[in-house]
């Protein structure tokens, strides 16, 4: 179904069955496949492929030669009928790609609102990405990746699979971050360290300077204090937990798959 307000190119093509919403725009050579539904004001440029089946909210912009909703990079895959979701505002700059779920791990990729992701970025099979989040140039997450909103990663980053980026956090250019990086954490390096806290993040959020403070504090006394790591987080009191400690708090006691970023709190936070 394509709604009448709908503008497109005549090179491109947009199979039977697919759903094309209100003022949206298909520009030239541009495939879209039959079980692809796009909400209302949704721009297309150039060469792009929307296959598969793909959902993408309204108002969201997707440059050229971007390909979204292909087959999940994975060799157990056998052609099953799994899910990209796309939320709405969001910007797919060009290259970009994304790929739908697997079928044991909940049969879907799902992509928040107002998300950028810039040039060559990747988005692998089974992802659940939050809002607000950029993604920089070349950034790949891999398979069953989790990031929380108001992420930023730099250029080139890269995530292994089955690892959880916390709410806020900051990843710079290049990191390799094979484990969970806390929320409002900051991480950099190969293979990726905690370095402290992305206090530009706390600041965006609302926190003061002496509330960033007694997170740091936080922070340094669960990663760098005596006994072992356990035993610190044993002594904790959740109750006596302001807002940001008590996020990391349930953070670092839920169950991870692949544990915790290592810390290297020596160095200085981000200000």
């Amino acid at each position: 179904m394509i709604a009448a307000t709908a503008e497109i190119h005549p090179t491109a093509i947009v199979e039977d069955g697919a759903i094309i919403g209100e003022g949206c725009k298909i520009g030239p050579y541009s495939i879209i496949g039959p079980k692809v539904k796009l909400g209302s004001n949704i721009t297309i440029r150039s060469h792009v492929v929307i296959d598969g089946n793909t959902t993408i909210g309204s108002g969201t912009s997707i440059f050229s030669h971007a390909i979204l909703g292909t087959e999940p990079q994975n060799v157990h895959y056998k052609g099953e009928d799994t899910e990209l979701i796309i939320g709405e505002n969001c910007q797919i700059r060009e290259s970009v790609t994304m790929n739908t779920g697997m079928p044991d791990a909940g049969n879907k990729t799902v992509v928040g609102n107002n998300c950028l992701f810039l040039v060559n970025s990747h988005v692998g099979h089974d992802c659940r990405l939050g809002d607000n989040i950029i993604l920089s140039n070349n950034v790949m997450l891999g398979g069953h990746v989790e990031v929380g909103n108001n992420v930023i990663m730099g250029g080139g980053a890269g995530v292994h699979q089955f690892v959880r980026v916390g709410h806020h956090a900051f990843i710079g250019g290049l990191c390799i971050a094979k484990n969970d990086v806390i929320p409002f954490g900051m991480a950099d390096g190969v293979p990726g360290e905690l370095l402290g806290l992305n206090v530009i993040g706390l600041r965006r959020a609302g926190y003061q300077k002496q509330q960033i403070l007694d997170i740091r504090r936080f922070v340094k006394s669960v990663f760098d204090g005596s006994g072992t790591f356990k035993q610190r987080l044993s002594k904790i009191d959740p109750a006596l937990l302001g807002e940001a400690e008590k996020d990391i708090y349930d953070y670092i006691s839920t169950d991870s798959k692949r544990g915790l970023i290592t810390a290297r709190l020596s160095h200085k936070s981000q200000d």
